[in-house]
């Protein structure tokens, strides 16, 4: 065993944890989850069954992650945040068949309390604001705020809001990497660019 588990934390049989992951306090892994190599997984937390988290997942205390939640590399997970995989629950009525797919994509930051309403992608490196609720698809670097979440801006992948000029060029003031604003999409630019 190359990761490190609390005595209070239940791992079930089916379980597949990378190296270097810590899983803290009164945390529940269902049988059937992936974990990649050095994620934390802080205190009562609930993993389903089938639930993939990519490497280098920061999850923090309180949060639940239910079957269909799929994760990728350098995912953020704020603390008491939720995912859905039903749409319509009924206490009566049974619809584990209709679990929905909710993939967050590479480097995506949820805040505290927020909740991800199933069956949406959350783009790469976009930040889902604290206490906000999405509803819908959120595009790679996009900045979502409120309830029913809605776009407020744009971020860079260190997560700063990005200030394009009128030529669609923003520069991230802590590393300095560009970025390009084209019809609603932004993208990193790699290589030298003159910044109008």
């Amino acid at each position: 065993m190359k990761y490190f588990k609390h005595d209070t934390a239940i791992i079930e049989e089916g379980c597949t944890i990378g190296d270097d992951t810590s899983i803290w306090h009164f945390t529940h892994l269902m049988t059937g989850c992936t974990i990649g190599n050095n994620c934390n997984i802080g205190q009562n937390v609930f993993i389903g069954d089938e639930v993939v988290l990519g490497n280098n997942v920061k999850v923090q205390n309180n949060v639940s992650i239910y079957t269909g939640v799929i994760c990728a590399d350098d995912v953020f997970l704020g603390p008491s945040m939720v995912f859905t995989n039903v749409i319509n629950p009924r206490s009566t009525i049974e619809r584990k068949n209709q679990f929905k797919k909710t993939r967050v994509k590479k480097g995506a930051s949820i805040g505290a309390n927020a909740t991800i309403v199933c069956g949406n992608e959350l783009g790469e490196y976009c930040m889902i604001g604290a206490g906000s609720v999405i509803t819908k698809p959120v595009k790679p670097y996009a900045l979502m705020m409120g309830n029913p979440a809605l776009q407020k801006g744009w971020v860079s992948e260190y997560g700063h809001t990005l200030s394009f000029s009128t030529a669609g060029i923003a520069v991230c003031p802590e590393s300095g990497e560009t970025y390009r604003l084209e019809k609603e999409v932004v993208t990193k630019i790699t290589g030298s660019i003159k910044v109008i």
